[in-house]
């Protein structure tokens, strides 16, 4: 039995693809649409957690160009250049529902079918740009220039809802997270997409390493990598607050997180230096 758009104000055409996937349909069905989204924000928020370890990981081959060379050679392959666009798609989700987060909470943004309408929508808009790009090849752009505009962007969100949550009563962790998804909102997209506007700008050794070697670059990259980490591991310790019962549990699975952050947060700030 599929759901119905008369039941809870969704698209009807994000709805038959969501009907699509038995298991979310389940959940949708019996729990709602909202407790759907929920999970998979949590869920697409732990991958993007995994996925700057991986990332930092294998960047960290740069220091051995010809390492670094060969692992990329892998990411030639069509499947492996299919999986490579899908693993974009939770990440952007992620962002864009904490934006509909963000409006619903701090902008009373209260029309939640016509948001979850807009995340799912733009989620879909993303991919197929992000698709087009990669099918088109090498695009000429400057990293600088780039960098300039998506960062000038990002901080105007991140200080447009900082006018708006900055002397509320809340606690600053709470703040800073919201202000590091704002910013990250228009950041993590942009990476993605500079990423893949040619074939060889994230994949020849020489080339990133030359781009790295930018200060700005390097400024920009810090700030994406710590914002990144502040923001999912504090993801994480609500996750943990929210399941774990024993107050012991979740003091050492908070010590655990902080651990493990501040490790990636060190292993990727060194990386940006050194190159």
């Amino acid at each position: 039995m599929a759901f119905q758009s008369s039941e809870n104000g969704i698209d009807p055409r994000i709805l038959k693809l969501l009907n699509g996937i038995p298991a979310l349909a389940y959940y949708i069905r019996n729990r709602g649409v909202s407790f759907a989204i929920s999970w998979a924000h949590r869920l697409s928020g732990i991958f993007m957690v995994i996925f700057i370890g991986f990332h930092i990981f294998t960047l960290s081959a740069l220091t051995t160009p010809a390492a670094y060379t060969d692992k990329m050679k892998l990411y030639q392959l069509p499947v492996l250049i299919f999986i490579e666009w899908a693993l974009a798609l939770p990440v952007v989700f992620h962002a864009l529902n904490g934006a509909r987060l963000v409006l619903y909470e701090s902008f009373r943004c209260r029309n939640d079918q016509m948001l979850v309408n807009w995340v799912v929508g733009l989620t879909l808009l993303y991919a197929g740009l992000l698709a087009v790009l990669m099918l088109m090849g090498s695009q000429s752009v400057s990293a600088v220039f780039f960098w300039l505009v998506a960062v000038s962007v990002a901080l105007t969100a991140a200080y447009g809802l900082y006018v708006r949550i900055g002397q509320t009563a809340h606690a600053w962790g709470w703040k800073l997270q919201r202000l590091t998804g704002t910013f990250l909102l228009v950041m993590v997209p942009a990476h993605f997409l500079f990423m893949h506007l040619g074939p060889q700008i994230a994949k020849d050794a020489g080339l990133v390493a030359l781009r790295l070697q930018n200060p700005w670059i390097k400024l920009v990259d810090a700030a994406l990598l710590l914002s990144a980490l502040y923001h999912g591991g504090y993801g994480l310790n609500s996750i943990l607050n929210d399941y774990i019962g024993s107050k012991e549990l979740r003091v050492v699975g908070r010590g655990a997180i902080i651990f493990v952050m501040t490790i990636a947060a060190v292993a990727g700030l060194r990386l940006i230096v050194s190159i």
